[in-house]
């Protein structure tokens, strides 16, 4: 069985069987609090990066080069970590690689990419989403995106939980959200990536309102854990 632990923002730690991922690690300087220091994790072994934003990439260069864990993200982004020293397993989008731990496949994301250094801005390629299979469940975390028809394409996959984004300007507002809730048809949905700044205030309450019963509804506050 999985578990999933909200970090805060978009930011989520899986744990399987024989496995432990982290995703967007937002952690250092996270606004709005982050769930665990960087350094609390030792035992991590894929970092899944959706794009290279800095509230996405966070501490992923830290966390990867001290653990040695592998970092998948797109292909530019690869090769930009991969001058830092760290190890990555690029992909691009539609593909599907089979890890040790499960299948996963890079999904579409209508958004930026490029990374902030200092005074410059750096090419990071396409922003992605991604679908996890660990085990047995299958986990969509959509990246920062908005809505997108492609979104339907996932509802054949069977997915256990989506963890979507809902706080408008940047990405999806709580209206759009809903609407990808009923695109995807999850068994779970968490609403992810709004309060962290007063740009992407959202309610996510008014989000449960508006699924309804399509899907059940977590709010992760956080730190909470879910097993799936």
């Amino acid at each position: 069985m999985a578990t999933l632990r909200y970090l805060g923002h978009s930011a989520f730690e899986i744990r399987g069987k024989d496995t432990v991922i982290l995703i967007d690690p937002f952690l250092s300087g996270n606004p709005s609090g982050a769930a665990a220091h960087e350094s609390e994790f030792t035992d991590v072994r894929y970092i899944f990066v959706t794009h290279g934003h800095g509230d996405h990439l966070g501490d992923t260069v830290s966390i990867a080069s001290r653990t040695g864990a592998t970092v998948v993200t797109n292909y530019e982004i690869g090769h930009y970590l991969g001058k830092n020293g760290v190890a990555c397993h690029a992909m691009h989008i539609g593909g599907t690689f089979s890890f040790p731990f499960g299948r996963v496949k890079m999904t579409p994301a209508l958004h930026g990419s490029d990374i902030i250094e200092g005074d410059r801005m750096i090419p990071g390629g396409n922003p992605c989403g991604f679908l996890f299979d660990v085990d047995g469940e299958r986990i969509y975390h959509a990246g920062d995106t908005g809505l997108t028809m492609d979104m339907q394409l996932l509802a054949a996959e069977k997915v256990k939980a989506a963890l979507l984004p809902i706080g408008g300007n940047f990405v999806m507002d709580v209206y759009d959200a809903a609407r990808a809730v009923e695109f995807v048809r999850p068994e779970i949905v968490v609403p992810m990536h709004y309060d962290t700044f007063p740009v992407i205030a959202a309610d996510p309450h008014e989000f449960e309102r508006l699924v309804g019963t399509t899907a059940t509804v977590k709010i992760m506050k956080t730190g909470d854990t879910l097993d799936l």
